[in-house]
């Protein structure tokens, strides 16, 4: 009886045995499984170009402080936008496909019209010094005509090349071509480097 006994209770010590391996093995997956979870819970990233929630001001002269930084990134935003020709920040004058190809027909040209610009401000100077030989201001005046003549065809000449392309690209715009000539002719007089949108072509581009 002694014998049967410790059989017994031998038996259940062998089986006993894989139970840590077991706990082991268990453990391990609980570390596997929290290394998951974990990769689940970690927050993701910020997505460029998406704008992060700002957390609420203390008082109002923080508020009032927030508002001002933001309207003045907002203007920056907008004023780089107009002068790169985004059709959301442009005034209205400047919108539709319609100006945008006026504009790249004056900007893709020399257009005498900013000669022009530079003559009637040279005929100013002149005119205002009383001190000046006569023949100055004949010639000044001469100049001043020939520029303006010179201005009149390259004009008609840009507005010939508009109606032309208008015609082709929007048979069914409802724009007027009086205003986009006028549109042209005032961006054609103005030097290149203060026009606004700014030029999106090179001299001499094909448009």
């Amino acid at each position: 009886m002694p014998s049967l006994f410790s059989r017994k209770s031998a038996e259940p010590a062998v089986a006993a045995t894989p139970e840590p391996a077991e706990s082991e093995g268990a453990s391990g997956r609980r570390q596997t499984l929290s290394k998951r979870d974990l990769g689940k819970t970690t927050p993701k990233r910020v997505v460029a170009g998406r704008r992060v929630a700002e957390p609420p001001a203390a008082n109002r002269r923080e508020a009032a402080k927030k508002m001002r930084e933001r309207q003045r990134a907002e203007r920056l935003e907008a004023r780089e936008g107009m002068a790169n020709g985004e059709e959301r920040y442009l005034l209205p004058r400047d919108k539709g496909p319609e100006r945008r190809l006026v504009r790249d027909i004056v900007d893709s040209r020399r257009t005498i019209g900013t000669f022009f610009f530079g003559t009637t401000f040279l005929v100013m100077l002149v005119g205002f010094n009383r001190n000046l030989n006569p023949s100055i201001y004949f010639a000044a005046n001469a100049l001043f005509g020939v520029m303006a003549v010179a201005t009149a065809i390259d004009s008609f000449l840009i507005s010939r090349t508009i109606k032309r392309l208008v015609k082709e690209r929007f048979p069914a715009s409802t724009e007027k071509l009086g205003r986009l000539y006028f549109y042209a002719i005032m961006r054609a007089i103005s030097f290149r480097f203060i026009r606004n949108p700014k030029p999106q072509v090179k001299v001499g581009a094909t448009v």
